[in-house]
């Protein structure tokens, strides 16, 4: 009982972990935030894209109701602003269950995750963000929980220190992460489904954004939409902020109807190109032509010459660029490539344009 007391105690603890998290990591305005989750998806009817992920998870689902069991744990990989966030919690609401909330560097202590895990209902979802993040210690307190629904307790120090079981209700683990190669063998292993979510096509941009303009009350027409989820690097997350820069902008000029010529003039202020890339983007591949003659180049020399951060330029901008073919990837480091040279202008040392 004293112990089972030691961690709901823990657990309020961590429940106030994230506010303290969020005060030194800069994240986006409350009102961002809120624009974000007014847009949310609520049912896998509602989410758009990424069909195979959403036949398998209503499959999954469905099944689990049908049989009275907890759903497989789930892990999801893939860049930022694809969805990761917003099916961790349709998923909690199809099965009609509580979802917790919290991120891999929120978790300092293993027995504040401890805390969480025990403080779970039956057949709850317990999401974590950025589960790569984990601290190894804090990590090892999932291997018996997520497989034998169990917490293993140490109980006091040194050569009298022993491990008691704790059990715990049966959960689901939702776990997200933009760096899958990040993630222990022993943790990935415990995921009986594993989903990486790609990037998205226009069409399915275009409907999201008609979608959102539709829920902000924003009149907008075909080759509004088209303009902008043409330039949102395959992102909803994106294509969403941009629809609200959009709506700023046309509001401003009194603009009634959001059309091709008022989306091109918002995201010429932005700085939005027709690839769909803004200042640092440019800024990383104009780097690497003119200050590497074109690489290879490590990933650090890069951040430095941008003034970046090494991990921003690996989650954030690459993926989009790689899948695009703007840059590639070698052991050595990173390479131009002929369409990003021909985007910014440039031409190759020896070469006429």
């Amino acid at each position: 009982m004293k112990d089972r007391e030691n961690l709901t105690e823990a657990a309020k603890r961590t429940r106030r972990a994230p506010a303290q998290v969020r005060a030194a990591t800069p994240l986006p305005a409350e009102e961002e935030r809120t624009f974000d989750l007014s847009l949310r998806p609520k049912t896998l009817g509602e989410f758009v894209g990424q069909e195979r992920v959403k036949k398998i998870l209503g499959m999954s689902i469905e099944a689990a109701r049908k049989r009275g069991e907890v759903l497989d744990h789930v892990l999801f990989s893939g860049p930022p602003g694809l969805g990761k966030t917003s099916l961790a919690h349709i998923i909690a609401r199809e099965l009609g269950v509580n979802l917790r909330s919290t991120s891999g560097p929120a978790v300092e202590r293993a027995a504040d995750l401890a805390a969480i895990v025990a403080d779970l209902a039956e057949g709850d979802v317990l999401f974590i963000d950025e589960i790569h993040r984990l601290q190894r210690a804090v990590e090892e307190i999932l291997y018996p929980a997520m497989e034998d629904f169990e917490l293993n307790i140490v109980v006091g120090k040194g050569i009298g220190a022993r491990t008691m079981k704790l059990a715990v209700k049966p959960f689901t683990m939702v776990g997200a992460t933009t760096r899958s190669g990040l993630l222990s063998s022993p943790l990935r292993d415990r995921f009986g489904q594993h989903f990486h979510l790609d990037f998205y096509e226009h069409p399915e941009l275009q409907e999201i954004v008609r979608r959102s303009a539709k829920l902000l009350g924003v009149h907008i027409d075909g080759d509004g939409a088209a303009e902008i989820s043409s330039r949102a690097r395959g992102t909803p997350r994106i294509a969403n902020r941009l629809l609200r820069r959009v709506r700023d902008f046309a509001q401003v000029n009194e603009a009634a109807v959001v059309g091709r010529d008022v989306a091109l003039g918002a995201l010429e202020l932005l700085e939005i190109d027709a690839a769909g890339f803004d200042k640092m983007d440019r800024a990383i591949l104009a780097a690497i032509i003119d200050k590497f003659d074109g690489g290879p180049v490590g990933v650090e020399s890069l951040a430095a010459a941008v003034g970046e951060e090494s991990d921003t330029i690996e989650e954030v901008y690459e993926p989009f660029m790689l899948q695009e073919g703007f840059l590639a990837r070698t052991s050595r480091g990173r390479v131009a490539t002929q369409r990003a040279y021909t985007h910014l202008g440039r031409s190759r040392r020896g070469t006429l344009l």
